[in-house]
């Protein structure tokens, strides 16, 4: 009897899997057939293709299909049909993607997509309820976010000695367990523009552990828009192997929404936020220092690329899938990855970025011996996340995540810079240009050429076609510094750079000796250097790093 229950149980199951896969092939057709219509009878089309599928298959009836249904019924007039699919839809809580259901009602679009609604009684009625819900879910939200921030209180001691201080801020904990795995936070992008970030939290979260965090950036930049509250949707589809594998290994998620204006690729006028919403993280979550990485996929795998290029210090690792290896907004100075490492998941198929391109930027990272991986998947496009097969790429990502760690005191760093606002990696801060000398001889630019590039036809067939371009742009003028330490001694060259700082911990150096700086082979510095309580306890507000205390800095020029 038990195995005959059993077969039923594995029959019913079956049966279902593929009622919900033909429900779905029908309203994705219906869906199409919609797209592709230019007029009346093109959306009857599509209409009577979704209440075919909804006939057919009344247990797989699903969210997105009655909204569809319900616009389509609106727009060709039928306004009692247009309620009938708008009313159990408007009555859930949320749809098939975690979002609030009032949206379809009192969102952004809901008067354009049911303008022959807005008139009927029945209207006004889901709209009232609708505009109760909004009022509540954003209560909530605030509230969540209250409790997302709060902290035991543990106020710094100032008046303690220089030496307390500093054991004090790396022993920093002011952290509470938390109500929720999943925050939808706003984030203020300027005075007037709010966006958000949705953090999922580990089974279990303890304050008293560190975790490491992932934050995830979205491509698709110029079809985004900011959005001030993101749901449990962010965790499924595409990103749904970094939901399974953050939740093998303890990873803290983190998913910032952009815009096209507001982004980690160009302009540069988003560029602050990935680094502004981890200094917001850290002061609520115990988050390991040395464990933060950011990956990203399509243009969001390109920001990743540019953090590593640009403003790698709170990062231990970066990743991409299809990624645009490129800084668009200045030169693309690749030795600056000598600071850290990158793996790209890259196919062969894909029109983003070539992969003939790819092997000739592997060849130049093996020439500079960079910390540098490209895992090539044969036989997909650019979205490959999107695909089952892409599964053994996050275990590689998380495999790296696992064993990576952070090394905050580098005895030796490479930076190049043409803009100042990036001026800062780990122990070198401030670093200012000097674009009217000479450089030097060492100082020279890396790249390569591109001569095939991929695309879709009209017939969307992907074709080879022949390009003449360079890899990088370099748009202005750079400097660059190449610095090591030894025990107290540091050897620093730079070429067309005016001046910098050296942040100086006891991690690096033993204060009760001289530290000694030449530059260009000059002794410019020799003597012994103590603690700046204003200066620490001012790079740690700004840094709010736990491992990276900075207790004094050394001002040069060159």
């Amino acid at each position: 009897m038990k195995n005959c229950c059993l077969l039923s149980v594995v029959f019913l199951f079956h049966l279902t899997t593929k009622a919900q896969e033909s429900y779905s092939a029908m309203t994705k057709k219906a869906l199409s057939t919609m797209w592709e219509a230019e007029d009346s009878i093109g959306y009857k089309t599509s209409l009577q293709l979704y209440e075919a599928a909804f006939e057919k298959y009344p247990d797989s009836i699903d969210m997105l299909g009655l909204y569809k249904a319900s616009v389509l019924a609106g727009e060709l007039g039928d306004l009692d049909k247009a309620f009938r699919y708008l009313t159990p839809l408007s009555e859930a809580e949320v749809d098939d993607y975690g979002d609030p259901t009032w949206q379809y009602i009192v969102g952004d679009y809901s008067g354009s997509e049911y303008k022959n609604l807005l008139q009927d009684r029945r209207w006004k009625v889901l709209q009232a309820t609708a505009s109760k819900k909004k009022k509540a879910f954003y209560q909530k939200l605030h509230h969540s976010k209250d409790e997302f921030f709060r902290i035991g209180n543990q106020p710094l001691d100032e008046t303690q000695s220089p030496e307390d201080l500093y054991h004090e801020l790396r022993g920093y904990h002011p952290y509470l367990a938390k109500d929720q795995r999943s925050y939808s936070i706003f984030f203020s992008v300027n005075d007037t523009s709010i966006t958000s970030y949705f953090v999922h939290l580990p089974a279990n979260y303890d304050p008293n552990k560190k975790y490491s965090m992932l934050v995830f950036l979205h491509g698709a930049v110029r079809y985004n828009g900011l959005a001030d509250f993101q749901t449990s949707g962010k965790l499924g589809g595409w990103n749904r192997f970094y939901t399974k594998y953050a939740e093998k290994n303890d990873v803290i998620l983190v998913f910032p929404q952009g815009s096209r204006q507001y982004n980690w690729m160009v302009p540069d006028d988003g560029f602050f936020m990935i680094p502004a919403i981890i200094r917001e993280i850290k002061k609520s979550i115990n988050i390991d220092d040395n464990g933060i990485f950011v990956s990203g996929h399509s243009n969001g795998a390109t920001g990743s690329f540019s953090y590593l290029m640009k403003q790698p210090t709170a990062f231990a690792g970066f990743y991409g899938f299809n990624t645009y290896p490129k800084v668009f907004t200045g030169g693309t100075f690749v030795e600056n990855i000598l600071n850290r490492s990158y793996i790209n998941f890259s196919t062969d198929e894909d029109y983003y970025y070539p992969p003939a391109a790819n092997d000739s930027l592997s060849r130049l990272m093996d020439l500079i011996a960079a910390d540098y991986e490209d895992h090539r998947y044969n036989g997909f496009p650019h979205w490959f996340p999107a695909f089952d097969e892409s599964e053994p790429a996050f275990e590689i990502l998380f495999a790296d995540l696992a064993t990576r760690k952070r090394d905050p005191f580098p005895n030796e760093i490479t930076w190049e810079l043409d803009d100042e606002n990036y001026g800062n990696v780990d122990w070198l801060g401030e670093i200012k240009l000097d674009t009217l000398t000479e450089k030097a001889a060492w100082h020279r630019p890396r790249n390569f050429k591109i001569d095939r590039w991929l695309d879709y036809d009209d017939n969307d067939s992907l074709v080879v076609e022949a390009v003449e371009k360079w890899a990088f742009d370099f748009p202005r003028k750079s400097g660059k510094i190449q610095a090591r330490y030894h025990k107290n001694t540091f050897e620093i060259k730079t070429s067309c750079i005016q001046s910098f700082q050296l942040r100086i911990s006891p991690e690096m150096v033993d204060l009760n000796e001289k530290v000694k700086v030449f530059i260009n082979g000059t002794l410019h510095y020799d003597q012994k250097i103590g603690y700046d309580k204003a200066f620490m306890l001012n790079s740690f507000e700004k840094n709010g790093d736990r491992t990276q205390v900075w207790v004094n800095h050394i001002d040069l020029r060159t």
